[in-house]
């Protein structure tokens, strides 16, 4: 039980919006995105990047197609500030880059970080304080009245000083912190405050940015909270509707998501979620989900996995490995009855068509991935992920009969091994099972040679047994290999079913034979197979793997037998 009743724990109220209207809208477009991995990303980290980390993780920021990234808390770091000046005095931000650096409604932290941008052909002034009545009566001690008068001298001045920079062209973002935990009614006003303070209008807007700084409701209380601003904010078509959505309850990404649908224009988060406490929202995850509908995100997600090695090394955080999109794991299937529908839906899927594939949302080719690890195979796996894997690996498919055969063997190997089992686990498990079950030397067939010639109408087959200290040499006649083999063996053996293919083109080909025979005495039948660049031989070798796996789950040897 947990330590104290729940009722300690306040619900917050819900929005009085009975003509919401998001429920019912679908997102049409992405987003604009801005990256926070070098400053809220970066404040999480136990140990915060270098500058040169900073530098790098900003270029492949660029790269991925951000362009708006806030780099830093320059006011705050003396790294942030050192990153901020030297990407402005070496150029190195693109001309359509928008850099933004976050701020304290405090003077000397505004003069500095102002500063810190000064020159940059654009730049974005992110300015915030805190509004909801916990912070305003713990933290500052501050009236409604109060903070207002504080908004407005703080945004008058960004203003000023900006204005004494005119070779940048500057934009406001006016964060209320706590906004999910304010009434609207005070949100609101703090945010109509700072549109009048910077003189929204034409040529000078205004970005106004609301934050779940710590969830504390579900989605739709957020989306209502968003629709019912978007609704009221004063010069609206001069502002850029934000979010900044953290992921304390787990809803981040759906919190942005339905803030879309309810009027947010922008979204602010990190590369895999990475934020204080339990993350900023996934924009990886939030931008791929909008792709899987059908609208690109306007940013390259086209190796992810290369991408995902950036944020590991620049944070030292580990992406788990069933992380939505970009985890190791994320596209592989363990269960026999997923591994079939993937393998059955890859089968039938083509390369322009709508993407139908059971069980994955996205074609990992999109994203980089390979099918390399879709299917693998342990003792939950099935039929499925089986065939896959011997096919993708060896150009070995299977007779469904036999693949039920051999995925018993398989089951077996993997649940003594309790662990996965490798492509070249499952491919030793099948040739120690089918391709050498002629060279079993007790009571199976141990094979050592054979010839092969033609007589009349039909050949003649002299094989050669061991163990090589007493080789004997059996002979058959038949209207081909296989039954001159069966023959020679001199065994009550029907042979139900026999095919035959190629495993590769040109000169070094080798030939696939799988045999499927009855042997009296032995409920149901047995598979054999062999490999060999000749397919007579290839036919001789899968007949003797097919008895001798038949004879070794009999209970007397073949000697016994023979002699009966």
């Amino acid at each position: 039980m947990l330590s104290n009743p729940a009722s300690r724990y306040r619900r917050p109220p819900a929005v009085d919006l009975p003509q919401r209207q998001w429920p019912n809208r679908q997102i049409e477009n992405a987003p604009v995105w801005l990256s926070t991995d070098l400053r809220d990303g970066n404040q999480a980290l136990f140990e915060p990047m270098s500058r040169e980390r900073k530098l790098e993780f900003f270029h492949h920021l660029v790269r991925t197609g951000f362009k708006e990234i806030e780099i830093g808390f320059p006011a705050a770091s003396q790294i942030d500030f050192d990153v901020v000046r030297q990407l402005v005095e070496n150029g190195e931000i693109p001309s359509d880059v928008w850099p933004m650096a976050m701020t304290q409604a405090r003077e000397d932290l505004i003069q500095r970080t102002i500063a810190s941008l000064a020159g940059a052909r654009r730049a974005i002034v992110h300015l915030y304080n805190a509004t909801s009545p916990v912070w305003r009566r713990i933290v500052f001690n501050m009236s409604v009245a109060e903070v207002m008068q504080f908004i407005e001298h703080h945004v008058s001045l960004v203003k000023k000083l900006t204005d004494q920079h005119p070779e940048t062209e500057w934009v406001l973002q006016y964060s209320p912190e706590t906004f999910c935990m304010t009434e609207l009614e005070v949100s609101l006003q703090a945010c109509n405050t700072a549109i009048r303070a910077w003189d929204a209008g034409p040529g000078r807007k205004i970005i106004i940015n609301l934050p779940t700084t710590v969830e504390v409701s579900t989605p739709n209380v957020f989306a209502d909270q968003i629709e019912w601003m978007h609704q009221r904010l004063e010069r609206r078509e001069h502002v850029v509707l934000s979010v900044h959505p953290h992921n304390d309850r787990g809803t981040g990404v759906a919190c942005a998501e339905q803030a879309l649908l309810a009027g947010a224009q922008r979204v602010e988060g990190c590369l895999f979620g990475n934020g204080e406490r339990s993350g900023n929202v996934d924009l990886v995850t939030l931008a791929l989900n909008l792709y899987t509908h059908g609208i690109h995100p306007g940013l390259d997600f086209s190796d992810i996995s290369g991408l995902a090695r950036v944020v590991e090394t620049a944070t030292g955080l580990p992406i788990h490995p069933r992380h939505p999109y970009a985890g190791d794991l994320v596209f592989t299937a363990f269960s026999g009855s997923h591994q079939d529908a993937i393998k059955k839906g890859l089968a039938v899927q083509r390369r322009d068509d709508v993407w139908e594939v059971p069980y994955l949302p996205l074609d990992p080719a999109d994203i980089g991935r390979s099918y390399d690890g879709i299917i693998r195979v342990n003792a939950q796996s099935g039929k499925g992920g089986i065939a896959y894997l011997l096919e993708r690996e060896h150009g070995v498919v299977l007779p469904r009969r036999m693949l039920v055969e051999f995925s018993a063997v398989v089951q077996k190997a993997a649940d003594a091994s309790e662990a996965e089992l490798s492509g070249a686990d499952l491919w030793k498990l099948f040739e120690s099972s089918y391709l050498n079950a002629h060279a079993q030397a007790e009571k199976g067939i141990q094979y050592l040679d054979h010839t092969l010639r033609q007589d009349g109408d039909g050949v003649q087959v002299d094989i050669e047994l061991g163990p090589p200290a007493s080789r004997r040499v059996i002979r058959g006649m038949g209207t081909g290999p296989i039954d001159a083999t069966v023959h020679a063996l001199g065994l009550p053996v029907s042979v139900h079913a026999y095919e035959e293919k190629s495993l590769k083109q040109g000169a070094d080909a080798q030939a696939l034979a799988i045999v499927e025979i009855a042997l009296e005495g032995l409920p149901g039948t047995c598979f054999g197979a062999a490999i060999s660049e000749n397919l007579a031989t290839a036919s001789i070798l899968a007949v003797l793997s097919a008895v001798s796996r038949a004879v070794q789950a009999l209970p007397r040897p073949i000697g016994e037998m023979a002699a009966a």
